[in-house]
Order: structure tokens, then sequence, then C-alpha cells
């Protein structure tokens, strides 16, 4: 490659790396996160559908929970699940629009709008192309009669979660505060995985695709809004 050649290659990889304009680092990262996030759920959906070793994983992970259950944390598992249930999550969502219209924040409510609801519709989607049977035991706390993968509840959490922390980063300025936030939303997602797979409704694969596929759905609708937004400031700007 010649000098004169290299040089437009190194102008669009400062422009994708710039800050500056709706095609830089924020389109970069999203879409590295798209990539990844999707490659993960799809690496886990393939090794479900073939029986793979996760599914071997998934069983042992079961086993150990229903063998180890106990009264004080399956009440404390119900109250979590049952809090972030389909319809808890609409709760949060709405009380979460109340404040947003409050404060007259309406981008972040056409975010919320535009993220949640969609994002639970594609966990319902996956859950029907894929068809995955819920565990089975003589004995289960819970009896659903829907499919299993991936898990609509920790999608759920994931989506709502993942608005709220960007919500939060936003108007929130100390890094070690904006750390904190993000330990606290991953716990939140851990906790509601962990309630499913104790509650024995859900594998393990179940939540890791969960967060997976839920992931891809936040980089997709946040890189996109970002991108839009930008975009509408730079045309504005040039009038």
């Amino acid at each position: 490659m010649t000098r004169t050649q290299s040089l437009p290659l190194s102008a669009f990889v400062r422009a994708r790396l710039s800050s500056e304009g709706y095609l830089g680092l924020h389109l970069t990262i999203g879409i590295l996160v798209l990539i990844v996030a999707t490659l993960i759920f799809g690496n886990i959906a393939e090794d479900v559908m073939t029986a793979d070793q996760i599914t071997i994983v998934d069983v042992q992970v079961s086993q150990w929970f229903y063998a180890h259950r106990t009264t004080p944390w399956t009440q404390l598992m119900l109250v979590i699940t049952h809090f972030h249930s389909t319809v808890g999550i609409l709760v949060l969502g709405l009380l979460f629009a109340f404040h947003l219209i409050r404060k007259k924040a309406w981008d972040w409510l056409g975010v919320l709008v535009v993220v949640v609801p969609p994002g639970m519709l594609l966990n319902v989607a996956l859950k029907h192309i894929f068809q995955r049977p819920r565990p089975s035991f003589d004995e289960p706390l819970l009896t659903l009669t829907s499919y299993s993968f991936p898990s609509g509840h920790v999608a759920g959490a994931t989506v709502f979660y993942g608005v709220f922390l960007a919500y939060l980063i936003c108007i929130v300025r100390p890094w070690p505060w904006r750390a904190f936030l993000v330990c606290a939303a991953v716990a939140l997602v851990a906790l509601v995985g962990l309630s499913r797979i104790y509650l024995e409704v859900h594998y393990l694969s179940d939540v890791l695709a969960a967060v997976a596929s839920s992931c891809a759905w936040l980089a997709f609708t946040f890189t996109a809004i970002t991108t839009w937004r930008k975009r509408h400031i730079t045309q504005r700007l040039a009038k």
C-alpha cells in the first residue's frame, strides 16, 4: 500500500475514533458491542439447540440449586422474581416515565418507550423461535407452561436497568458514583437471573442468552438513537 493510498484509510480510522460527528466513536463502540453480544447469543443458542456441553452444565447447576433450596432463600427469590415480572418491569417503567415527564426529559422518555417494550417483545419472539421446554423437577417451586429460552425476566431487567443506568450516568458526573451505578445495575440483573435459576424455571444458558440478546438490543437502539441525534444537530448547525 502506497502512502497516498494509506491516507484515506488513516482518515477513515481517525473519523471512526473521533468523539465528534455522528459517525464517530459512539458508532464504532456501538457496532462492536452489538457484534460481540450477538455472537455470544448465537453461540449459546447453537450450543443449546445441538445439546452441547452447556446443556450439561445447565442441568448440573439446576440440580445443585434444587438440592440446596431453603425456605428463607426461596422467599427472597420469589420477591425478586415477582418484582421483575412483566408487570413489575412495566410498573417500574411507568414510574420512571412519570419522573421523566416531571423533569420534562422528553428525549429520555422517547428512549424508554423505544427501547424497553420492544426489547421485551423481542424476547417473546425469540422464545417462540427456539421453543425450549422449561426445566422439569419432581417437586418444582414454580410451574410455567411458556418457553424457557431466553429468560423474559432477565431480558426485561436488562433493558430497563440499561436505560435507567444510561440516564443516571448522564446526570451523575463523579466517576466513582458512575462505577457504583454500573455495579449496582449488573448486580440487580444478576440477582434476577439467580432467582430464575433458583426457582427452577430457567437454565443458566437461558439467563446468559437473555443478557446477551438484551445487550445487543441496547447497543443497537442506543447507537441508532445517538447517531440520529448527532446527525440532526450537525444538519441544524450546517444551515
